[in-house]
């Protein structure tokens, strides 16, 4: 008689069917009755709709403003969290509770602050503007507004690996001859590029959906400074439900697109670590 097998943790069918299902219920049901109701219009209809140069403008901004902020976080969220780590200074705890601030602001209000602080009467706008440097009722200013709420994804990510460095290794490497570029070039990046391309793939994938933050700070400009998520807010009021349905799909797939591209740079960035 085969000895029967016991799991450390029972219940594995129960709480697989339950992960299931409570995944089925928030994710994959909703996605797929858009995707049924997208696929009751004619292809040239769909592309009608998902191709009008409103459109495109709102994807070109959205998707361009996106990238940028997260590569802004990568960079300096990065730093952040370096100094968060390695550093002790006065006002550290303080900074440290600060990375968190875009989590527990309501976008709207982020929205609404960032619009006063560099408007052109603002407390930085003030001064900006004059230089040439419009961060309100711009394109920048969609940068700003998802840098700003896309920056704890970074730093949260990297903290972690930071403080789960072996400091041992970093002096044999000093031991050794190896300058402090050489000993960051070859034993730190290689450890932290995995998780500084999964704070970006999180940042941008909050920034492609976000929406409160930027209504305030871009004026919503068609073709300008219009973003896609308040396209499709635009449309739903129109009661244009096609339309709407049709820009939610185009965003959903690039979307998944471009985090499967970012995935696999991930698990390629993964072998320098083993």
């Amino acid at each position: 008689m085969a000895e029967k097998r016991f799991r450390v943790l029972p219940g594995f069918g129960l709480t697989m069917g339950f992960t299931l299902f409570y995944l089925s219920v928030l994710v994959l049901v909703p996605i797929a009755g858009l995707f049924l109701r997208t696929f009751s219009l004619s292809w040239a209809d769909f592309w009608r709709l998902a191709t009008t140069e409103r459109a495109l403008a709102a994807y070109q901004l959205t998707f361009g403003a996106s990238l940028a902020a997260a590569l802004i976080n990568a960079v300096f969220g990065t730093l952040l969290a370096w100094v968060l780590v390695r550093y002790d200074f006065p006002g550290r705890r303080l900074i440290d509770a600060l990375v968190d601030f875009p989590f527990a602001l309501p976008t709207a209000v982020a929205g609404l602050t960032l619009a006063n602080l560099f408007a052109a009467n603002g407390w930085l706008g003030q001064f900006l503007v004059p230089l040439g440097i419009k961060g309100a009722f711009t394109p920048l200013g969609v940068v700003i507004a998802l840098t700003f709420v896309g920056m704890p994804f970074v730093v949260r990510t990297l903290q972690p690996v930071l403080e789960g460095l072996d400091r041992d290794v970093e002096e044999a490497a000093a031991t050794l001859g190896a300058g402090r570029l050489r000993t960051f070039v070859s034993v730190i990046a290689p450890t932290l590029l995995p998780p500084v391309l999964t704070g970006f793939a999180l940042s941008f994938a909050r920034a492609i959906g976000e929406y409160g933050s930027i209504v305030f700070i871009s004026g919503n400009l068609p073709k300008q400074t219009e973003i896609a998520p308040y396209l499709i807010v635009v449309r739903l009021e129109e009661y244009d439900y096609a339309g709407a349905m049709t820009l939610a799909v185009v965003l959903l797939i690039i979307s998944f697109v471009l985090l499967g591209l970012v995935n696999l740079t991930e698990q390629w960035a993964n072998r320098f670590t083993r």
